[in-house]
């Protein structure tokens, strides 16, 4: 999905000139978490919060106070965009940490099936949902180019980990299986995890490897922007699970908003 203009930059609540925004513009160490917004509030603002806090303090030794990002956030978005997408960057070209608030357009998957190509490629630190994303940009745009919509990353013996941009989960007679390995956990699956099994939807972590994908039933993505069922992994097709989607879609809906 290309990203939407931009509506506003903010350096520490203050707007972004060509001063504070050499660090950023010269640097790839950083990390971020990727938000939507509406009506002045998104969902799992303590994980986004808590996120940033972890990678600022492994990547740096540094304290990063969620009130303060949050203040930060709801400066950004004003009374002018109640409804955004927004990304929370954190650099530290001194001592102190410094922030970054950058506001686009709301945006939602389309819901489409997805084609996914797969990479044998690892993200360093994959834990950390950190700036430098050349390999996931580089797989995914050579994905398309092939007819697919996005890479998905899978270590060299075929071991699968996630999507470029997006957690990948998979149905099978037990229930839900998100891959075992290393790998960001994005908030949507964060959110849904918890709850897959009020919803009657047992779930758990394992190995899963591209010669036993025809194993499971069907293959869903996750990420900010929603829940997305897979049509096809390289050869491997999925028939998409419709009781499955309405179900993870129930469960991605009734998660609750919280007011930034």
């Amino acid at each position: 999905m290309t990203p939407l203009p931009l509506l506003r930059v903010e350096i520490d609540g203050r707007p972004a000139d060509a001063e504070s925004l050499l660090h950023p513009a010269t640097t790839a160490y950083g990390h971020f978490t990727a938000m939507q917004v509406r009506g002045g509030a998104t969902r799992g603002l303590a994980l986004h919060l808590e996120r940033l806090r972890k990678a600022t303090d492994e990547l740096w030794g540094q304290e990063l106070n969620g009130e303060r990002v949050r203040g930060l956030i709801r400066h950004a978005l004003g009374d002018t965009y109640p409804d955004a997408s927004v990304r929370v960057y954190v650099h530290c070209p001194e001592i102190t940490p410094t922030v970054m608030v950058t506001v686009r357009g709301p945006q939602r998957m389309s819901g489409a099936e997805q084609a996914l190509q797969s990479v044998a490629y690892r993200r360093p630190a994959a834990h950390i949902k950190h700036l430098g994303g050349f390999g996931q940009g580089y797989y995914g745009q050579r994905a398309r180019a092939a007819g697919f919509d996005d890479a998905l990353l899978v270590e060299d013996d075929g071991t699968v980990l996630e999507g470029a941009v997006t957690n990948i989960g998979f149905l099978d007679d037990t229930g839900v299986v998100w891959p075992a390995g290393p790998s960001l956990d994005g908030i949507t699956l964060q959110l849904l995890e918890p709850r897959l099994a009020g919803a009657g939807l047992p779930s758990r972590r394992a190995r899963i490897t591209l010669d036993g994908l025809g194993a499971f039933r069907a293959a869903f993505v996750t990420n900010s922007q929603g829940v997305a069922p897979v049509g096809r992994i390289d050869d491997t097709v999925f028939p998409v699970d419709e009781k499955l989607m309405e179900r993870l879609h129930e469960i991605d809906a009734a998660v609750p908003w919280d007011t930034v």
